[in-house]
């Protein structure tokens, strides 16, 4: 008896410092963290709390729409502005030459810009060059060749081509460009330049009409005329913009050909001269 108490007591002097009850802490790899427990006792197992609520759904249903109906309002703000610099920077189209005013009245004083985004205007006409000769045949005669359009040949090779030339997108326009820049309305040269792209323009026609028109034995360019036909790009089917389809002719006076006008007889020229060279000046 003494000794089963001694067993006993002994148990529980061995086990004293140890935790009993709900106090007693499990050993094991299932054991879960100390925390837990109270985590466990702070939100009830099964309880289907839902987690707290953050920013805007924090928010009561009516402050909610207030904050919908400010964002909805700023975006919308934004996009009017950026509309309306858009079209203050852009070329004269339909919309501002409607709501011109519109446009001055939100843009100035504050929002005032100038980008040059869209400068120079892009051009809203077709310009078609055309030329056509005098021709002097061997017996002394002449004949007249049609007018050949040299922008809508331009054109024709460029369209379904991936990598067109430079000449062929470049050289027609720049050159009548600068033509017209160079000359009044009575086709007058305003400068020294004027009589420099009369002869550029001569000799650009020259060359392309003796791809045309093969001279015969004894025949020559004995004049050239060169003519533009501008007609207006017309407005898209929603404007009420009116705008004549009418072409609009310019016709130069006839040039007389010189030796000099002749890409290919001066060619020929300088191939001679080579040849003279080479054979000690003799001809």
């Amino acid at each position: 008896m003494d000794g089963h108490d001694k067993d006993v007591g002994g148990e529980s002097a061995g086990s004293g410092a140890a935790p009993t009850g709900s106090d007693a802490v499990p050993v094991g790899p299932d054991a879960a963290p100390a925390d837990s427990g109270a985590a466990s006792a702070s939100v009830p197992a099964g309880s289907g709390a839902a987690p707290a609520r953050t920013g805007i759904a924090a928010l009561s249903r009516r402050s909610q729409a207030v904050a919908v109906l400010v964002l909805a309002v700023v975006v919308a703000t934004v996009c009017v502005h950026v509309g309306m610099v858009f079209l203050h920077v852009a070329p004269s189209n339909t919309v501002t030459k409607e709501h011109g005013r519109t446009v001055d009245d939100w843009i100035y004083p504050e929002f005032e810009q100038n980008w040059k985004l869209f400068a120079p205007n892009p051009l809203q006409q077709n310009v078609a060059v055309q030329v056509r000769a005098q021709i002097r045949t061997a017996d002394g005669a002449g004949r007249t060749t049609r007018w050949y359009d040299l922008s809508a040949q331009d054109g024709a090779a460029i369209d379904h081509n991936l990598l067109p030339s430079h000449t062929q997108q470049n050289e027609l326009r720049r050159g009548w460009d600068f033509f017209v820049s160079t000359h009044d309305a009575q086709n007058r040269p305003t400068g020294l330049r004027g009589e420099l792209s009369e002869r550029y323009i001569r000799r650009m026609v020259l060359l392309r009409l003796h791809r045309h028109e093969p001279l015969a034995r004894g025949e020559a360019f004995d004049q050239v005329q060169v003519r533009s036909r501008t007609t207006a790009v017309q407005p898209p089917e929603w404007s009420d913009e009116k705008i004549s389809g009418k072409p609009v002719l310019r016709v130069l006076p006839w040039w007389s050909v010189t030796p000099g006008d002749l890409p290919l007889a001066g060619e020929d020229r300088a191939h001679r001269d080579v040849a003279v060279a080479q054979n000690g000046g003799v001809r």
